[in-house]
């Protein structure tokens, strides 16, 4: 079993920049896919970004509607993963996940069901 608790969330005006935390217990991280979804409020969970080392060493892949300003980095050492968000936008506002998977394949690397563990999520609110 893994045990996913995120940080960081919170309050910031657009174009500002706020770096989540994603904290790992129960196994290492270093052979697992992890990623970051987000749901906003009366919508669906939505793939954020994904950094794998099922097959590679720290593969990385984005929605696009966060390519360019948001990045996604672990650290195996301290079993934690972050996502870095700069530029941020209103529509941005959503509660972000954290998730982990051990053997997902390239082509699952967005979807949700494909994640067996998952954080309690931490609000993200964007301010015009």
């Amino acid at each position: 079993q893994v045990q996913l608790v995120e940080f960081e969330g919170g309050l910031v005006q657009a174009g500002g920049s706020l770096t989540l935390s994603c904290a790992a217990s129960g196994r290492t991280i270093s052979s697992s896919t992890m990623a970051w979804f987000r749901q906003a409020p009366g919508k669906e969970r939505t793939f954020v970004a994904a950094n794998s080392w099922s097959w590679s060493d720290g593969y990385t892949y984005y929605a696009d509607s966060v390519k360019g300003r948001f990045t996604i980095s672990r650290d195996n050492a301290k079993n934690t993963v972050y996502l870095q968000m700069n530029s941020l936008k209103p529509e941005d506002t959503a509660v972000y996940y954290c998730a982990a998977s051990y053997g997902l394949g390239y082509a699952s690397l967005s979807r949700a069901d494909k994640y067996d563990y998952w954080g309690q999520g931490t609000q993200v609110t964007v301010s015009s």
